[in-house]
């Protein structure tokens, strides 16, 4: 295991095998040479290793096989490295799924969470940031204004309400304890690495592969999309930088229906393949998921005005760079 020394600072991201996780340690990893990065993952289905096959040669990088549900073992971690911070970013994140097995959700997005604060309190950890979800505000009307940090939260899935336990567990510790702790809700996330159960690597896996592209209900829900390096850009300016017990939304600016993204995707993918194909033509409208919010919009005016932070990346370059990445790994 890497030691931390005097002028080393050892940093734990959790679930840094994942999708965010392993972005945010590419980044982490090539602006902060005193870091000594411990990637905490459980190895579930969502994680995957070639995401951070490039990171093996580091000096200082080093993966730890842990379940953030195993308090013993994450103990042990934590008594050998002494961390100076955390990125918790570890969680179980598919909402089908929470419908059909909620305890698990439960058990690693609450109660894993709470393992890691009690450890952050025990080992005086300097900053711990816990990277969560704007679903935690509920659904919203089409005319509804966006979800600011002071919105209510209204929870409506499993999932949404055990990022929403979590959230509050986090705040909980600066307020009662005084932990150094930070907070983001962030939108949908899209780039590389993503796991082929969400929805842009689906439609594009089935685009490849000439499989119908499925759509819950009339497509009209709207979510906001956010480049994935764009959110690893505000998660380390808001650890760096963000005010101590505070929580900052982060939005990508990029509201459109499920529909609407279906079609922009196929129009880009029938343009690269360069024929005559109308690829809208695999769309199937299935089955509405169980309480399916209608619409999601984050305000991220908070972290633009107090750290300057914005989404850099235009959304069709950044889309077609993705469709670029899962055409050639599904083909």
């Amino acid at each position: 295991m890497l030691i931390p020394s005097a002028n080393i600072k050892s940093i734990i991201v959790t679930g840094g095998a994942g999708f965010i996780g392993s972005h945010l340690i590419e980044r982490l990893l090539s602006r902060y040479p005193n870091y000594l990065i411990f990637n905490i993952d459980s190895l579930t289905y969502a994680s995957d290793l070639d995401n951070c096959e490039k990171f093996n040669d580091k000096d200082n990088y080093q993966l730890i096989k842990c379940d953030i549900r195993d308090k013993n073992k994450l103990e042990e971690v934590f008594k050998k490295i002494t961390p100076y911070g955390v990125f918790h970013l570890a969680a179980e994140s598919h909402v089908d799924n929470s419908i059909s097995n909620p305890n698990v959700f439960v058990e690693t997005n609450v109660l894993g969470t709470l393992n890691l604060l009690n450890l952050s309190l025990k080992y005086s950890v300097k900053r711990f940031l816990h990277v969560s979800t704007d679903e935690v505000y509920g659904s919203l009307g089409l005319t509804d204004e966006s979800s600011t940090e002071n919105s209510l939260y209204e929870p409506r899935s499993p999932y949404s309400a055990s990022k929403a336990g979590s959230d509050h567990l986090v705040q909980s510790f600066f307020n009662t304890y005084g932990l150094n702790t930070v907070l983001t809700n962030c939108s949908n996330n899209f780039g590389p690495h993503q796991h082929h159960e969400k929805l842009i690597p689906t439609i594009i896996k089935s685009l490849v592969h000439k499989m119908d592209i499925p759509i819950y209900g009339d497509g009209k829900n709207i979510r906001d999309w956010l480049y994935v390096r764009d959110h690893c850009e505000a998660l380390d300016m808001v650890f760096h930088n963000g005010k101590s017990g505070e929580k900052y939304n982060v939005g990508g600016d990029n509201e459109l229906t499920n529909l609407d993204l279906v079609k922009k995707i196929c129009k880009l993918y029938d343009e690269l393949q360069d024929d005559k194909t109308d690829s809208t033509n695999l769309i199937k409208f299935i089955t509405d998921r169980a309480g399916h919010d209608f619409r999601y919009s984050i305000n991220h005016n908070k972290i633009t005005k107090e750290l300057g932070w914005g989404p850099q990346t235009q959304f069709d370059s950044s889309l077609l760079e993705t469709l670029k990445y899962y055409i050639k790994k599904y083909e």
